[in-house]
């Protein structure tokens, strides 16, 4: 059965003035998931009028300690309602549910809970002077909330990329406007339910659906009331969000695109690197940030690892979410089937030998209508191949031997962007060297998409600007301010 998906300001579901909506349909089988109320101007403008009046009413005189409280126990409802999230998640993308149900549901309630921990345990710094008429003065450090915070999110990780910047915005005591991808909308609205349950006040969680252009995310990033912006997704995207936050001098946080490389080397150990990289390349159908799409192997070994990967992604069995044999879910709309085809093209058109893959798997004709695509793997393309150079964000890999350290890590680092990598060897030396000269923000060695949310999370080059996660998220979602005392 469809649904209305309204917007959600100041602790309120509302439709909007326009009576403007538009189809959310499920990837698996095109059915219609529900109608989307697209927020206009005068919907984003009451989000934000709401978010700056929260910032001066309850919210703003809560202690750290009873606003991170309150936070925690928002955490325990997204638990309490674990299923109704995997639901909501799963119709907007498609995912297996057994991917959802161990990384987007509890890394989304988790992402509130590390970053309650980290303000509580956050210090500032305090200096001693004499001062020149030789008495003594004190100088210390105050963090404060930035305030208004636009959210603009991505449509691969829904809930659990919003709250990686909602946790942090809110327990720093910010409020925050959300606009969530116009293909991913369920979690991000259903998530207002639970911050009104466990008391949030009326305007510090607001949620503002749409599109880009002309839309409510352009809206939203040129308000004059928004203090801060923080947006994953397309560098084309970023680059625009970065002009318009430059109106104001407000901050910028980007987290942009990818074309991760995998390094593997002869010595690595084999059945890992296979089974790491089939995962780097092929989960959540490719629709991963950190995703890799170039993988470079040791020439030693490059045929046998070619082989192993073809075996993997052969193996890997498309189908509805909640089977148990589905290894493989659907991409997340007909556009982006059709911007990722369209790829698969231009490889064979630019001469890619096919090893596997390159179209549409034959489905069922329950879920023909899906936006499915093989898992795909190529070889024989230079570095220059728009498969090799531009990011496609799908399940697919080029394949390329290398000989030598300096050749690869020349091939990795000649692309625009510069976010993430992960090396494949036994040999520690060579690891660290390479983690040091290759040109991104996160590197694994032996593994993928590993994280510790305490460390430093974010790109390189194109692949954005800013870092988020631990103590480094306060750099972005706080002002700091020095106070000087004469005694």
């Amino acid at each position: 059965m469809s649904k209305d998906i309204l917007n959600f300001i100041n602790g309120e579901y509302v439709k909007n003035a326009s009576g403007k909506t538009y189809e959310k349909r499920n990837p698996v089988d095109d059915s219609l998931v529900g109608m989307v109320y697209e927020a206009g101007k005068p919907e984003v403008d009451a989000a934000v009028a709401a978010a700056r009046a929260a910032l001066h009413g309850p919210w703003g005189k809560l202690s750290v300690v009873d606003r991170c409280n309150m936070l925690d126990g928002l955490v325990d409802e997204i638990n309490r309602r674990f299923d109704d999230f995997l639901q909501a998640e799963i119709a907007d993308t498609g995912k297996p549910a057994h991917l959802a149900s161990h990384v987007d549901i509890p890394r989304g309630a988790a992402n509130f809970k590390i970053f309650t921990d980290t303000i509580k345990n956050a210090s500032t710094e305090s200096f001693e002077m004499t001062t020149p008429d030789g008495k003594t003065a004190r100088s210390y450090g105050v963090r404060v909330p930035r305030g208004v915070i636009a959210i603009i999110c991505p449509w691969n990780l829904p809930l659990l990329l919003m709250t990686w910047k909602a946790g942090p915005a809110l327990a720093c005591g910010n409020t925050v406007v959300v606009k969530p991808s116009e293909a991913t909308p369920s979690t991000a609205t259903l998530l207002g339910e639970v911050m009104n349950k466990v008391g949030i006040p009326k305007g510090v969680y607001n949620v503002v659906n749409g599109f880009g252009v002309d839309s409510a995310g352009s809206f939203l990033t040129a308000h004059p009331d928004v203090n801060g912006i923080t947006f994953t997704g397309e560098t084309k995207t970023g680059t625009a969000i970065m002009k318009a936050g430059a109106d104001g001098i407000r901050p910028v946080s980007l987290e942009l695109g990818g074309k991760n490389a995998a390094i593997v080397f002869a010595d690595c150990d084999f059945d890992n690197a296979v089974a790491t990289v089939t995962r780097s390349c092929f989960e959540n159908a490719g629709q991963v940030c950190l995703g890799t799409e170039r993988v470079y192997v040791e020439r030693p070994i490059f045929d046998k690892f070619v082989a192993a990967l073809k075996e993997k992604a052969e193996g890997m069995k498309p189908g509805r979410p909640f089977d148990a044999d589905t290894k493989i879910g659907p991409l997340v709309s007909k556009i982006h089937q059709k911007k990722v085809l369209s790829y698969y093209q231009k490889a064979k058109d630019e001469g890619a030998t096919i090893v596997t893959g390159g179209g549409v798997p034959d489905m069922p004709d329950d879920l023909k209508g899906g936006c499915w695509v093989q898992p795909t793997i190529w070889t024989g393309l230079p570095e220059t191949a728009s498969v090799v150079t531009e990011e496609v964000f799908g399940p697919c890999c080029h394949i390329r031997p290398f000989d030598s350290e300096e050749e690869v890590v020349n091939m990795a680092n000649k692309n625009r962007y510069g976010l993430a990598t992960s090396i494949h060897t036994q040999d520690i030396g060579r690891a660290m060297r390479l983690a040091s000269a290759i040109e991104v923000g996160l590197c694994w060695i032996n593994s993928w998409f590993l994280r510790d949310l305490r460390t430093p999370f974010g790109g390189s080059k194109q692949s954005g600007i800013g870092r988020e996660g631990g103590l480094h998220s306060l750099e972005f979602y706080t002002e700091l301010r020095n106070v000087m005392i004469k005694y």
